[in-house]
């Protein structure tokens, strides 16, 4: 898994193999273990140091968290902004309440919401197949979900409206 990260300024290469138990950040490859306690808390160990972190918040690309009771405010990418930014087309994060584009070429796999329904930020909307990986498009802002322009099965063209947000209210 490929990540793209920004803390206090500083720019973030992580590169994690779960197989392994090993992560890259910039030039150091590291071993890791990463152990989930009942109380929601996540230890991060890398050879004897051992890290805790708690009150992890995520909305978007924008992840906060303590770390050994230091807060971190963090700025990330995934491997799917990564590609998507890599190729040059505009991620479905720059579209707010209105029309929802197609990102890409591709065909609908998946439509999670119907017409009317309340949405949230960051909700999963409908799941986009392209160059064999499955994206889920997930809708930038809170409201109703209004019409739908698509149907499962349908190929779609980038920058096509895949489906409209009405705002709340």
């Amino acid at each position: 898994m490929q990540f793209e990260s920004e803390i206090n300024g500083k720019m973030l290469s992580v590169s994690i193999k779960p197989d392994t138990s090993t992560a890259r950040v910039n030039d150091l490859e590291m071993p890791y273990q990463l152990i989930r306690q009942d109380n929601g808390r996540l230890l991060f160990r890398t050879g004897t140091k051992i890290y805790k972190i708690d009150n992890i918040t995520i909305e978007n690309q924008q992840v906060s968290f303590t770390i050994n009771g230091a807060h971190v405010e963090s700025t990330v990418k995934d491997e799917q902004e990564l590609l998507l930014e890599k190729l040059g087309f505009a991620s479905s994060a720059k579209h707010s309440a209105g029309n929802i584009l197609a990102p890409m070429p591709g065909k609908i796999l998946d439509i999670l919401i119907t017409a009317g329904d309340e949405i949230s930020a960051g909700q999963p909307l409908l799941i986009l197949e392209a160059m064999k990986m499955e994206n889920e498009i997930k809708a930038v802002s809170d409201g109703i979900i209004g019409a739908l322009h698509v149907k499962k099965g349908d190929n779609v063209e980038k920058n096509q409206t895949l489906l409209e947000i009405n705002p709340r209210g």
